[in-house]
């Protein structure tokens, strides 16, 4: 049987698991996959009140650590908003989540730390778990794409995260190296230029809807990776049914798998 024009590319280039997929669904062979990590690769969530609760056992604090974590989170859009108006200067993200800690410290009345413990602990963020599927799926994709986040962590965090958790990045993009925040273009613009890449031969990987949105109008593939524990029981988790995205899995492997990986 004659195949048409994209099943012989597919063939050619070893993707044969995308022949079976709708014709809107990863319409090119990415150069790249990148991936938002907060959330999506990571368990910012759990990982805060897991070491919040063992952290305030020590000091005998009482406090509700998923609220604690929930209010942390709540900041970071705002505080990225301040930049974008011009409220404050460029700030890395690190920056932007002790600014929220201060205040967090004060609404829960903890009193009292040195610099180097509210440093420890505002670099929680560099501490952050893997859901379990991430490291798994993240080596698979390794073997046939250039794999790194891209996020709004600064690079020091990203890296750090990166030898915390086992995270196997060829590269570590940063909206620092932009210094624009996701989901402004010109993160995504820029990550796909450092690779040499154009935008249509990078992919974004994301647990969160408008992140996705606004790399496809930038002209980047997307994925979209459910996530449906990243709130606890606080809030709802994004959701995307098929079509709404180039690719639609819940997990990491099923990704790889799309891929051909």
């Amino acid at each position: 049987m004659r195949m048409n024009r994209r099943e012989s590319l597919l063939a050619v280039s070893g993707l044969a698991t995308l022949a079976a997929l709708p014709a809107h669904a990863a319409p090119l062979r990415p150069k790249a996959v990148l991936f938002d990590t907060f959330g999506t690769i990571v368990d910012w969530r759990g990982s805060i009140v897991a070491e919040g609760a063992a952290w305030g056992k020590a000091r005998d604090l009482h406090i509700d650590w998923a609220k604690f974590a929930d209010r942390w989170r709540a900041g970071y859009m705002p505080s990225m908003d301040k930049v974008r108006q011009g409220q404050l200067p460029w700030k890395k993200l690190d920056e932007l989540h002790r600014m929220v800690l201060e205040d967090l410290l004060v609404e829960f009345g903890i009193s009292g730390l040195t610099e180097d413990e509210k440093r420890h602990w505002n670099f929680v963020w560099h501490r952050l778990k893997p859901w379990p599927d991430s490291v798994p799926g993240l080596i698979r994709i390794k073997q046939k794409f250039t794999i790194g986040p891209l996020s709004n962590g600064n690079v020091s965090l990203l890296n750090d995260m990166a030898k915390f958790s086992g995270l196997p990045w060829d590269v570590v993009l940063s909206a620092e190296l932009a210094r624009h925040y996701k989901p402004d273009r010109e993160a995504y613009l820029m990550a796909a230029e450092i690779l040499g890449n154009k935008p249509s031969e990078t992919m974004l990987a994301a647990a969160h809807l408008n992140d996705l949105k606004a790399a496809r109008e930038a002209g980047l593939q997307t994925a979209f990776i459910y996530r449906p524990r990243e709130y606890g029981d606080a809030a709802k988790a994004d959701r995307a049914k098929p079509g709404d995205f180039d690719l639609v899995v819940n997990s990491v492997p099923e990704l790889a798998g799309l891929l051909g990986a």
